[in-house]
């Protein structure tokens, strides 16, 4: 029996290496929404769901790849992760229109209507993303009535496609001008790329808000960075 439980031991041992090696918070997660680009330039994506039953366990499948909208100049490396970074390829900052590589926890659900969603945070005219990369809220959602008018920021109510979204929790940093207001949102008719979010038509956003409520980690890349992360993705 002890060698059983030492053979056992051994076998499980680089599995356990392996996801301790994985970037955060993806290590930890038991629910993943991969979006995967064919190019850094791409404007569109492919978004599968994933679900795993601990950190050391294989991925699964539990929805069919969907097309998704990203950055209407495609993609670059979030500043928290530009350690993963090669030669030559491009790193977020403020208003470049690109949406950011990297791993991100996704937070409540919001929109413009009432929801029992938990956590639901309901867009109104005093909504704002701010965007100003000298006040302290950058990047954070707060109130126009408590930051006054000088304080730049994206009246969200103003915005259609935030008609219905997905919190991303985007780590940034002013000094590095590293990006703000990262969101999973609705696909309007006629879009063809976002600011530097993710977009979905509503049937699939409504699904995705469903599966993101437990908890679930939201992974944006190229193809071409994917065995950067081999042994944490989904094979």
């Amino acid at each position: 029996m002890r060698t059983a439980f030492l053979t056992a031991i051994v076998m499980l041992a680089p599995a356990y290496a392996l996801a301790q090696s994985c970037p955060q918070p993806l290590a930890s997660a038991s629910r993943l929404v991969l979006v995967t680009a064919d190019k850094f330039s791409s404007t569109s994506a492919s978004l599968e769901q994933f679900e795993r039953d601990s950190a050391n366990a294989p991925w699964h499948e539990v929805r069919a790849a969907t097309s998704a909208l990203i950055g209407q100049r495609g993609l670059a490396w979030a500043h928290a992760f530009r350690r993963y970074a090669r030669r030559g390829e491009p790193i977020k900052v403020e208003g470049d229109k690109r949406a950011p590589i990297g791993f991100f926890k996704l937070g409540a659900s919001f929109g413009f209507g009432l929801s029992d969603r938990p956590d639901y945070l309901r867009i109104t005219q005093d909504t704002i993303c701010v965007d100003d990369l000298s006040s302290p809220a950058y990047n954070t959602i707060a109130s126009r009535a408590k930051l006054g008018l000088k304080v730049h920021g994206e009246n969200m109510s103003h915005v259609p496609q935030y008609r219905r979204g997905l919190l991303v929790d985007y780590p940034t940093n002013a000094r590095a001008k590293a990006g703000s207001c990262i969101f999973v949102h609705l696909q309007l008719p006629g879009m063809t790329g976002t600011a530097g979010c993710v977009a979905l038509p509503e049937p699939q956003l409504v699904a995705l808000q469903d599966f993101a409520q437990p908890g679930a980690v939201l992974a944006i890349l190229p193809r071409q960075a994917l065995g950067r992360f081999k042994g944490c993705l989904p094979n």
